[in-house]
């Protein structure tokens, strides 16, 4: 059964508005998002669910399965690891690359600097190679990993994002998703791999094709992609006073028309909205009914801080009310998702914010279940 709880939170009372107008640069781009991640709101989005070739933007998901793998302890960034010859033969040289030679022994910090900083596609394929043995293992884990985010208009079949006939796409709402994955659940490593602005490897600097690096303020990522067939996209992140903006800018037709694109987006982010506190991590905001517990009910809270972002200079009324499945069986240990709060803000659209249970509840024992019984009838 569906449960709405209705939940009225403080809020300016006023006039609502439209944010300033979107930079021409940008409503040029065939597609565009604008997320804010500190408030879990969409701010822009035209064909945010449309199917693009990806290209090099394919390498933020094989940064976040390597990541993901060091942080499990299966893979080592100091290992030393040798270049197999086939790889060399077939991807030292083609295209962006570190230009890897057979047998070369490089450390996997250097080759996961080299995906994230040059975007070297011998690179990423010698890190998947090292880490589970073959390309063909390593995709199907890129695609389990997209699974368990929800990105299910994408699918990976290269580690590098080469030209496959179209079996590697994406949209540009699962490419967020995957950037709040590798900024969330990772941000020591996030910081130590991406945002810089060159690799400096073998005697050479290999700069960074990132359109933020070093002129955007706050910029620290993440992915750029270009092929023929695919134009030029780019995934950004950029944060400024504790506020996280995350965008995609897809198939523009010049390198110059991305970089515009994707700066004018990222500055209107900051320059049309206004960030204002909402509710902090572990305050409960209501109540969930359980089912078998020791409790009848169980409290919930946001699973991580949020603000609210609003077009500078309104007073927009909010209206919030909790959706969850119920009543909730238990046991249930305390931070497991349980529900969303509904977030509506005057002249947007409705937003979700991700609800735990903030307490544990146990199941109900002889006298828990006889209590409740009573407490049922009063009601």
């Amino acid at each position: 059964m569906l449960l709405l709880l209705a939940l009225m939170l403080p809020a300016g009372v006023g006039a609502s508005g439209a944010p300033m107008p979107l930079p021409a640069a940008v409503q040029q781009a065939p597609v565009a998002l604008l997320v804010d991640l500190s408030a879990g709101q969409t701010l822009y989005a035209r064909n945010a669910e449309r199917r693009l070739l990806p290209a090099s933007m394919t390498k933020a998901m094989t940064a976040l399965l390597a990541f993901d793998l060091i942080a499990a302890g299966e893979l080592d960034e100091n290992a030393e690891v040798t270049v197999r010859p086939e790889t060399a033969a077939q991807w030292a040289g083609q295209g962006t690359s570190l230009y890897l030679k057979p047998g070369q022994k490089v450390r996997v910090r250097e080759l996961l600097l080299g995906v994230t900083t040059v975007s070297a596609n011998d690179a990423s394929v010698a890190l998947a190679e090292a880490a589970l043995g073959s390309t063909a293992a390593w995709t199907a884990r890129m695609n389990q990993r997209a699974a368990s985010l929800g990105m299910r208009g994408s699918a990976f079949h290269t580690p590098n994002g080469w030209p496959d006939g179209g079996k590697t796409y994406v949209t540009a709402r699962d490419m967020v998703r995957l950037a709040r994955a590798l900024i969330h659940e990772h941000p020591q490593l996030y910081r130590r791999y991406f945002g810089h602005r060159a690799m400096d490897w073998q005697g050479q600097r290999f700069p960074n094709h990132d359109p933020f690096a070093g002129v955007v303020t706050g910029a620290d990522g993440i992915k750029t992609g270009h092929t023929r067939e695919a134009g030029y996209n780019f995934l950004g992140a950029v944060e400024r006073d504790g506020r996280r903006l995350v965008l995609v800018v897809g198939g523009v037709p010049s390198y110059a028309g991305r970089a515009e694109a994707a700066r004018a987006l990222a500055e209107w982010g900051y320059a049309a909205w206004d960030s204002r506190p909402f509710v902090a991590q572990g305050q409960v905001i209501g109540r969930a009914r359980v089912q078998g517990g020791a409790a009848r009910s169980v409290p919930l809270a946001l699973a991580r801080p949020f603000s609210l972002t609003v077009p500078k200079g309104t007073q927009p009324r909010i209206a919030t009310r909790i959706v969850y499945d119920g009543p909730v069986p238990a046991p249930i240990a305390s931070g497991t998702p349980l529900g969303a709060l509904e977030v509506r803000i005057d002249g947007r659209p409705a937003h979700f914010l991700p609800l735990v249970a903030s307490e544990s509840v146990g199941r109900a024992g002889p006298i828990d279940r006889l209590v409740n019984g009573l407490l049922g009838l009063a009601e």
